[in-house]
């Protein structure tokens, strides 16, 4: 394992403190959290339980986040690296799904 490898590695797993640090932001929001950028929130029936739900996944994402980082150990395997990109693709588009088809429709207000 080089260095270049380590540093990338340690980058990465910064990246994904960052999204668990937004998560735990979001537990304690007063007002609503917003999931998408540049995207001004819905108005939500319960702003606390939505902010949780909301905090519970950028948490689970950045814990997942940091785990796909893992193949980057192994140094410059291109098999290795396209398990990770690859699969931060799948878990942004699992993470989207989840927001829009469970929390959004659960805490909207209609």
């Amino acid at each position: 394992m080089g260095t270049g490898a380590m540093t990338g590695f340690i980058l990465w797993l910064i990246v994904g403190c960052l999204l668990v640090a937004l998560g735990i932001g979001a537990f304690f929001a007063k007002k609503e959290v917003g999931f998408f950028n540049n995207v001004k929130p819905l108005p939500m029936r319960d702003v606390k339980a939505y902010n949780r739900a909301v905090g519970k996944l950028l948490i689970i994402y950045g814990i997942v986040f940091m785990a796909l980082g893992l193949p980057l150990l192994a140094g410059q395997n291109s098999a290795l690296l396209l398990l990770s990109i690859l699969g931060v693709v799948a878990e942004t588009i699992g993470a989207m799904a989840v927001y829009i088809l469970v929390i959004q429709n659960k805490y909207e207000k209609k």
